[in-house]
């Protein structure tokens, strides 16, 4: 009897790798997960369309495996539920594998990232000591605010006040209006934002946190990870990444080479 279970189950396990490897074998779309307010990885265009440097690779990425590319624009913050609903097959939009390792299955990683904080540049703050009794603004369920809250807790505690927006650029919008005095945030967003308004802000030479990028998909979803990640690595190799890394200005982000 057990023998019968044992083989029972084993031919279980086998039809469920079957059954999973047709699924991909059969897809015909691949819906991409992100925060259409995070340029210059996902954002919308003056054109009203969603445009980006991680869409730009999904977009090369469906292209190669015949896939139609489904933009699914989500809260940040509902993005598990998303998930781990179906809704979407992947998040990808500057999403980082840094305290996150086990609770997805991911990518290789393939952007460097940093965690900084941005000022006016007339403020006089020139380190993260002189936002001592500040207000500083961070985008809700970000790596910055993991930081603040895992690695930075005293310097957090330093501020007037730390508040938690559901976007970046809500966050400008009440930064230029002078309702807080520095936002912890990505370097490529922060290098985007300052360069869309003539100079008026500055990042600070010391960093909150390094970490970096990857795809996330669903815990176990290896078979989806793995074609993404090869067809990834199959643009690495014939030029085709450092091509779109140049085009959105992040050549000297990127990790894969």
């Amino acid at each position: 009897m057990k023998k019968i279970i044992t083989l029972m189950l084993a031919l279980c396990m086998a039809l469920s790798i079957v059954a999973c490897g047709s699924k991909e074998a059969s897809r015909t779309t691949f819906t991409v997960g992100f925060d259409a307010e995070f340029p210059p990885y996902g954002y919308m265009d003056d054109n009203g369309e969603y445009v980006g440097f991680d869409l730009s690779l999904a977009e090369e990425v469906c292209k190669r495996k015949g896939w139609e590319l489904v933009k699914r624009p989500i809260d940040w913050d509902s993005k598990d539920m998303e998930l781990s609903s179906g809704t979407i097959d992947c998040i990808w939009n500057g999403f980082t594998i840094n305290g996150r390792e086990d609770a997805y299955t991911w990518t290789v990683p393939y952007v460097d990232n940093s965690q900084v904080f941005v000022v006016t540049k007339d403020s006089g703050i020139t380190t993260p000591a002189d936002l001592a009794g500040k207000n500083v603004g961070v985008q809700r369920d970000s790596s910055a605010l993991a930081a603040l809250n895992e690695d930075a807790v005293d310097l957090k505690d330093s501020f007037a006040s730390l508040i938690e927006y559901a976007d970046y650029n809500t966050a400008f919008l009440d930064f230029a209006g002078g309702a807080i005095d520095a936002v912890a945030m990505d370097i490529g967003v922060a290098n985007y934002q300052i360069e869309s308004r003539d100079g008026e802000f500055v990042i600070l030479d010391e960093k909150l946190a390094t970490e970096q990028y990857g795809v996330g998909f669903l815990k176990g979803n290896d078979d989806l990870k793995n074609e993404v990640e090869a067809t990834l690595m199959e643009m690495v190799k014939d030029g085709t990444f450092a091509k779109i890394a140049e085009e959105w200005g992040l050549s000297d982000a990127v990790c894969l080479k």
